[in-house]
């Protein structure tokens, strides 16, 4: 009886402790959103208040008819789709014969992949950013989109680990039945990876959803950028240009939460299977 109030007890603080951590994170979302629905003054109303007085929904109204947001999101979906195709394609095609075929250097080249990651991301910018001024491509999307058909270390990674959970009789299968190495990949490994693909698809379409420094670096034009950096525009005060309209501002920033927590959650089961999968071994 003892040792079952004990587990109860137990249960009960690691139950209070999620909910604790949970209400912490969730707590700037709240505020964000709360702020969203004030008028100006009420976000500056000392002490602060948790909930609005006057529901203000017509902020989401005015940030979309009075901004860019629907040509920034527009510029988001071309980045975001680009990237999430490019690097489904380019990162599984490289994947493939590190995981099912055989061949001098294999490990070698895999071991030089991941020792790719090893190296900060900022350190390329300035030679990328010489290439694409060469290349005429400043200003334009096309730098932030021209690399991602170039496999990305980590992607390859999970798409390796997940491809050696697939027994090889598979393969042997439809070798025998006449497929080479590429209809293999397409016709046999490809539907059983799902999960994992569903799973980068998601992680890169949140990952260049957020993406804030590349735009930063590469596009100027106005009509050119993403939402992250058209929301860095900021509504101005009309009778005091230096203030900020932190309420239209935030109404913004919870327009831009909502889709990739629509996202990730619709996809949660397969990316929950995908992770997993990958640290498993046929």
């Amino acid at each position: 009886m003892r040792d079952k109030n004990k587990q109860n007890l137990i249960k009960l603080f690691q139950y209070l402790l999620l909910i604790t951590v949970a209400l912490f994170m969730f707590f700037p979302v709240f505020w964000i959103v709360s702020n969203s629905l004030r008028t100006l003054p009420g976000i500056s109303h000392f002490p602060p208040q948790l909930f609005p007085r006057d529901l203000q929904f017509n902020n989401y109204v005015y940030v979309i008819q009075n901004s860019n947001f629907l040509l920034y999101f527009r510029n988001t979906m071309i980045l975001i789709t680009a990237n999430t195709v490019g690097t489904l394609i380019s990162s599984s095609l490289v994947a493939f014969p590190l995981a099912r075929m055989e061949f001098t250097g294999k490990k070698f080249f895999f071991a030089l992949i991941l020792a790719t990651m090893m190296v900060p991301a900022v350190t390329t910018i300035i030679p990328q950013f010489i290439i694409f001024r060469e290349l005429g491509w400043l200003d334009s999307l096309w730098p932030m989109i021209v690399p991602g058909f170039f496999a990305f270390p980590y992607n390859v990674f999970l798409f390796r680990q997940f491809f050696m959970t697939i027994p090889k009789s598979i393969d042997e299968a439809a070798k025998i039945d006449g497929c080479n190495y590429f209809q293999v990949f397409t016709v046999v490994v490809v539907p059983l990876a799902k999960p994992i693909f569903v799973t980068i698809g998601v992680l890169s379409a949140i990952w260049w959803w957020n993406e804030l420094f590349l735009p930063l670096i590469y596009v100027q034009a106005n009509h050119l950028r993403p939402l992250t950096t058209g929301a860095l525009a900021g509504f101005r005060v009309p009778a005091a240009p230096h203030m900020v309209q932190w309420n239209l501002q935030m109404a913004m920033a919870t327009m831009m939460i909502i889709p990739p927590m629509i996202l990730y959650l619709a996809a949660s089961k397969h990316i929950v299977q995908g992770i997993k999968s990958t640290g498993l071994k046929d």
